[in-house]
């Protein structure tokens, strides 16, 4: 999956493919995100926070994996 940089103190990358967010943290790890719409993507990158988008969207609602 194609990720892009973004600008965040614990989000190094995140990238969205058919509703599986991906995101890789400054400190090396990628987890995967399941059945994520892609309106919360768009959201995700448009927030303020992007860690805190994640810790109140995304990780309390969506089953998630480590790659």
């Amino acid at each position: 999956m194609r990720r892009r940089l973004v600008n965040s103190s614990s989000v190094r990358s995140v990238g969205w493919s058919g509703g599986t967010l991906e995101l890789e943290y400054v400190n090396g790890y990628t987890y995967q995100y399941y059945e994520v719409p892609q309106p919360t993507y768009a959201a995700l990158l448009a927030a303020p926070s992007i860690g805190a988008y994640v810790n109140e969207h995304i990780k309390p609602y969506y089953e998630v994996r480590e790659i």
